[in-house]
């Protein structure tokens, strides 16, 4: 082994060396962690550079490249990808009903915090049960499901879900009341708009949420 490696460009193999003179170079356990370097060096630059630099004149006509300077990579990450991490306050503040109303049994059941008179057999007569509803209950992996399964897309705007954009420029989220109890909830991933059926209890809420998010991709989806 030597300091030179083959690379194949348009079919054709090149020797190419890793450093002046690296034919005749062997390696050894002296200087093999160079040798890790040099390889590394020439995959992830030369080895792509032909395409690196075709990308680089393409993303130079959309941005210019010094104006991103400002930016360290997380900061760029956040700015393409969007936030990872969701706030259901946030959510839900940025959320247009129809056909529902705020105080609806539904849009309670679907992610408010609710506080509920107790059961007498609990003894806690003077005191009220705080239940956690469904999307605030859920883990942020499940949180991400329901956003992509109405969305299209698993990444909130870096300026929150009222920067959320639809088909035709902005949109906010919405929960439209549609079908009936048995069917499962749809998505209208162009609106931002999730389909919710006028479920009969909270359990059957969250069954068919579940089973619409996990099981039927592509079937309930405009």
């Amino acid at each position: 082994m030597v300091f030179a490696t083959d690379y194949e460009k348009f079919g054709f193999i090149k020797n190419i060396e890793l450093k002046p003179g690296g034919a005749e170079i062997e390696v050894t356990d002296d200087n093999k962690a160079e040798y890790v370097e040099l390889m590394l060096n020439f995959h992830l630059n030369y080895g792509t550079e032909d395409q690196m630099l075709a990308f680089t004149r393409g993303f130079e006509d959309v941005i210019s490249v010094e104006k991103l300077q400002m930016f360290d990579e997380r900061e760029l990450e956040v700015l393409i990808c969007g936030v990872t991490e969701i706030d259901v306050d946030d959510w839900e503040k940025n959320t247009v009903l129809r056909e529902f109303a705020r105080d609806s049994k539904q849009v309670i059941w679907l992610w408010q915090v609710c506080f509920c008179p107790p059961r007498h057999d609990y003894h806690l007569s003077r005191l009220a049960i705080i239940q956690i509803q469904c999307v605030r209950a859920w883990d942020n992996d499940m949180r991400v499901r329901l956003l992509q399964f109405v969305t299209g897309s698993c990444r909130v705007p870096v300026g929150g879900f009222k920067d959320l954009q639809g088909n035709n420029g902005p949109q906010l989220f919405c929960i439209e009341k549609e079908g009936h109890e048995k069917a499962l909830p749809r998505s209208h991933t162009c609106f931002n708009r999730l389909g919710l059926p006028p479920y009969r209890s909270y359990h059957q809420l969250v069954k068919k949420l579940t089973q619409a998010i996990e099981e039927t991709q592509g079937f309930t989806q405009e």
